[in-house]
């Protein structure tokens, strides 16, 4: 009996700590977390084990993943890092039952699909080089200083901690061009000042501020498929002489006086937006703790600390003929001003209006644990939950420097502001739950394989072409070689792949057609199918001194 129980009691220390683990699990607030775009561009070496790693930080990716990990590095370090990611998504349109968009039924998006996608980037300091790449390169190096017998490490890297970048302008007629030519949604963390202590030999803490250039860049073209706007075209077609003159019209409402270009269709390109937004200088706080009270197990528990992050920058807006027209046509009637002040319409609307704006979009809080399990010495298994409060992005809200005479057109749908944009998204919150597995068959090498079956915070009558990220299933392998004693390096590859289907009127994000839905469906009535593809290779040198 004797013999067993060392058996039995490493059976009864893992069964407790599981216990532990699945309780700290419950102890997450479920309505409070997602996974959209974190994590998929930090560490190489977290990527490799699905980003489950809390319970076992990586080096001096601590800093993001558990700052609590610093403290296990001894002596002076340098870790090399770079990443190479792509990103392709397309999606299909087919018109839904019985389509009809206010009178309108022949939809030149119908039976189509988005065209070649590619990646962009934003330089820091610079702007858009105005680059169409196959694929991002993004390029960091961390550091991090221990004295012997200190139980201080001190520590800063350089990483990307959240990406989205798309390019669909290779073809102008690319159906995907209503939402999203170009869309560069980055957080460059260039500084990151960290601490780790050694509080025991089970018990470590550390905390982080990483300090991150954030860049928002949305260019779109804009159109309005509208049950009103479209009556309001058949209104014009049924009136309105091919010319565009109407005596009759000119003494009453001027529908007719923007002449041929000023025909209103629900299906025409209406505008082009650009938005161009930073924020240089925006930091949050890591906090994070890791207990290993045997060799063989380990839990840690990291709190990324969330910003309301102040963006300021540029608008664009580039207006085509057919409102510029329309209005003009209907200003230049004896009662057509009236009825447009009534309906709160511009006198005008200039061909391009640019200004300066701001906007508070927040970057979630998130909240990781996890636990290590290697009850042998050639294996090794990782569990992780998390949670980002991407909830906290219920609508986007644009602030301009002044009224947007396109935004405008738009009072007569209900928005009372025309300095002001609010672009609904309705995220949500979700748990997520990752594996990694490590192999050790010799001394010097670590094998690596990764699983991360990530939950969208983006409901399916929410998603669109801007953020068009489904449920999706990350699979990663990864490889770690010690050339030295002070030196090792690690490679790792990973696939993300994820499915979308939005009937048609389902998504007022993307397809509704009700009358009062203008901002923003530019599909409206259509199904909408689609897919998001995310290849990543990342290598990793780290040195000791």
């Amino acid at each position: 009996m004797s013999q067993h129980s060392p058996v039995l009691a490493r059976r009864r220390a893992i069964a407790a700590a599981v216990a532990c683990a699945c309780a700290a699990l419950a102890l997450c607030p479920l309505a409070a977390q997602a996974a959209l775009t974190e994590n998929l561009t930090t560490s190489v070496v977290a990527m490799a084990l699905g980003n489950a790693v809390t319970a076992d930080p990586p080096g001096i990716a601590s800093i993001h993943f558990n700052p609590a990990g610093l403290a296990r590095l001894t002596g002076d370090g340098e870790s090399i890092h770079n990443f190479v990611a792509s990103i392709r998504t397309a999606a299909s349109f087919t018109p839904g039952p019985n389509f009809d968009i206010g009178g309108w039924k022949d939809d030149p998006i119908s039976n189509t699909r988005t065209g070649p996608v590619r990646q962009v980037m934003y330089v820091p300091g610079y702007g858009m080089p105005g680059w169409r790449l196959p694929a991002v390169a993004v390029p960091g190096i961390g550091m991090y200083w221990n004295k012997a017998g200190s139980p201080w490490t001190f520590a800063t890297d350089s990483y990307m901690s959240q990406a989205m970048s798309l390019d669909r302008t290779t073809d102008p007629n690319d159906p995907g061009q209503y939402q999203g030519r170009q869309e560069q949604i980055q957080r460059l963390v260039y500084l990151s000042p960290s601490v780790g202590y050694k509080y025991s030999d089970t018990l470590r803490f550390g905390v982080s501020v990483p300090i991150a250039h954030a860049a928002f860049v949305v260019d779109t073209n804009m159109r309005f498929p509208n049950e009103l706007l479209g009556v309001f075209g058949q209104l014009q077609k049924g009136w309105c002489p091919e010319d565009g003159g109407n005596i009759i019209d000119v003494l009453g409402f001027g529908v007719c006086g923007g002449g041929k270009d000023g025909m209103v269709s629900p299906f025409k390109k209406a505008a082009n937006m650009r938005l161009e937004l930073t924020a240089p200088f925006d930091p949050t706080i890591n906090f994070g703790v890791l207990w290993e009270p045997k060799p063989w197990i380990a839990l840690g528990a990291v709190y990324q600390g969330g910003s309301k992050t102040h963006y300021t920058g540029t608008y664009v807006f580039d207006t085509e003929p057919m409102l510029r027209n329309f209005v003009r046509g209907m200003n230049a009637s004896l009662l057509g001003p009236i009825a447009g002040a009534v309906l709160g319409f511009p006198t005008s609307i200039p061909a391009t209006q640019k200004g300066n704006m701001s906007a508070i979009i927040p970057f979630p809080s998130h909240l990781q644990v996890g636990i290590k399990l290697r009850p042998i010495r050639f294996a090794q298994l990782n569990v992780d939950a998390s949670y980002a409060r991407w909830s906290e992005w219920d609508a986007l809200r644009f602030q301009f420097d002044q009224s947007v005479k396109l935004l405008e057109v738009a009072r007569l749908y209900g928005i009372p502001d025309s300095s002001k944009l609010i672009i609904p998204r309705g995220y949500k919150s979700v748990v997520n739950l990752a594996y990694g597995l490590q192999l050790f068959p010799m001394e010097k090498l670590a094998l690596r394989f990764g699983y991360e079956p990530r939950k969208t915070s983006v409901p399916n009558n929410k998603i669109d072409l801007l953020a068009p990220l489904p449920n999706t299933k990350l699979l990663s392998a990864g490889v770690s070689y010690k050339i030295s004693k002070n030196m090792e390096v690690s490679v790792t590859g990973s696939y993300m792949t994820g499915k979308f289907d939005v009937p048609a009127n389902t998504d007022c994000n993307l397809n509704c057609s009700n009358f009062l839905n203008i901002i923003y469906n530019p599909y409206a009535g259509q199904n909408v199918k689609g897919d998001i593809h995310v290849r990543y290779f990342g290598f990793e040198i780290n040195k000791r001194f």
